[in-house]
């Protein structure tokens, strides 16, 4: 985290660019004191945010060891990571806590185990999962991207029903003998 550059996203140096706004920025400084707190006595780090930024919403990337009572109960969309640790025999419990949370935009499984990662991925109630590679990045116009729950519903942007999510379909049927016509002649019988 520390070689991360936080800056003006047109540089190619750049890492992080700036949030989408200043309300964006200032509730992920609020969750990043409430982060800062749960993660006391555990693993915190923040990487360096220079101090001749342009003008922007500026937010350092962070990452904390959390214990599983302060998972956020809203979702945190900035560059911050939650670590959460736990046994292996109790993953099926993390996967059920994970759902129940009401929020599904993305997850990151690393293991060797390709039927371990297959049978998360259909258990998890996310709209990306990403096996054995970073979690961020969805390629524009060729990886649909979009969640579930609080962080999406409906078609996901980039995929085969995008389209039909600005379209509206509309089916309009007349009784044609009630404004006068004669329903055999067109249904082309003899009138």
């Amino acid at each position: 985290m520390d070689e991360l550059v936080v800056g003006d996203p047109a540089r190619l140096a750049t890492d992080v660019g700036p949030v989408i706004d200043a309300a964006a920025r200032d509730r992920l400084l609020a969750w990043r004191e409430t982060l800062r707190a749960a993660s006391a006595g555990r693993w915190w780090h923040e990487a360096p945010l220079a101090v001749d930024l342009p003008a922007g919403a500026w937010f350092a990337p962070v990452a904390a060891e959390i214990p599983w009572e302060a998972l956020p109960r809203e979702e945190v969309f900035g560059p911050v990571l939650h670590v959460v640790t736990y046994e292996a025999k109790d993953l099926d419990a993390v996967v059920d806590r994970l759902n129940a949370l009401g929020y599904g935009l993305t997850v990151g499984i690393h293991t060797r185990l390709t039927g371990r990662a297959d049978a998360l991925a259909m258990r998890l109630r996310v709209g990306n999962v990403y096996v054995n590679r970073n979690i961020i990045g969805a390629v524009v116009a060729s990886q649909p991207f979009g969640g579930v729950d609080g962080s999406g519903t409906g078609p996901k942007a980039g995929g085969p029903d995008y389209l039909r999510r600005f379209a509206w379909e509309q089916t309009v049927t007349v009784n044609t003998a009630a404004i006068g016509g004669n329903a055999s002649l067109l249904a082309g019988g003899a009138g």
